[in-house]
């Protein structure tokens, strides 16, 4: 099982910078008997390791050797692969260049490294054998990709940043055969590589006649990579005691709310 891990951007909203945002200390982790600080991608990092990743593939740009230094040794179980994106030309690119890198039967996890969402098994409420989504409740969609489902949970449509978006349901993360991978970068490369976002290419697939799913287990999704996301991730891990089965948090630039805590992330 591989997890892609996009960590090549330049992360403007929140620079500057001394280092990689993917690096930005929220929060902290126990190393044995010693409490250490927790880069903010580590969440992703360690949700993809508690689904089953043995691989985890971190799509880097030039800059960012802090990252590679990071994570060389690889995290818990699981091994680390490093592929050069030369140009932060949109989260498909990104995507599409640990291709190589995946066997048709293999299991593929992707998520975003500036966020933070709960439940921590997210990715295991997702099935290995489609193309699925795991889907977050929000306030303010707009600023995210909504996820519009039938009857029966298929996606079918992704609309992007649509200020009239149809439901207030995103997606935070996406797991899917390496079969599946291989069919959307080759669609992407067909459309003249004109994909930035997944969302676009996911509705030219579905209209090829694939097939996706959208499965609405998330609780909280914190975007890290905003001043005000950050400071509520702060907030998230100092001060959050509500049970993360019983809390709904969504944070958007402009807003403070109060996000839960899981017992093992904490301050």
């Amino acid at each position: 099982m591989l997890g892609i891990v996009p960590a090549a951007g330049r992360g403007s909203r929140i620079q500057p910078l001394g280092f990689s945002k993917e690096l930005l200390p929220v929060g902290s982790r126990v190393d044995g008997q010693t409490e250490r600080p927790c880069a903010v991608s580590e969440y992703l990092v360690r949700r993809m390791v508690r689904a089953g990743v043995d691989k985890i593939c971190f799509i880097i740009g030039s800059g960012k050797s802090d990252i590679l230094e990071y994570y060389a040794a690889g995290y818990g179980d699981a091994a680390a692969l490093f592929v050069v994106q030369p140009n932060p030309v949109g989260l498909c690119d990104a995507i599409f260049r640990a291709a190589p890198l995946v066997a048709p039967d293999e299991v593929v996890l992707v998520g975003l490294p500036d966020t933070i969402w709960f439940p921590e098994d997210g990715f295991s409420r997702l099935p290995d054998n489609s193309l699925s989504f795991l889907l977050f409740p929000v306030d303010r969609p707009e600023f995210f990709d909504a996820v519009v489902l039938d009857e029966k949970d298929r996606v079918k449509e992704i609309q992007v940043k649509r200020q009239d978006a149809a439901t207030n349901w995103i997606w935070g993360a996406f797991k899917m055969p390496g079969r599946t991978l291989h069919e959307l970068e080759a669609l992407w490369r067909e459309r003249n590589r004109c994909d930035e976002y997944i969302g676009t290419l996911i509705n030219a697939y579905l209209a090829a006649g694939g097939g996706a799913y959208g499965v609405r287990a998330g609780v909280s999704y914190v975007d890290v990579g905003t001043f005000n996301g950050y400071r509520t991730a702060l907030r998230l891990l100092e001060h959050g005691a509500a049970s993360e089965q019983h809390r709904t948090t969504i944070v958007v630039p402009g807003a403070h709310p109060q996000v839960p805590v899981v017992p093992g992330e904490g301050a």
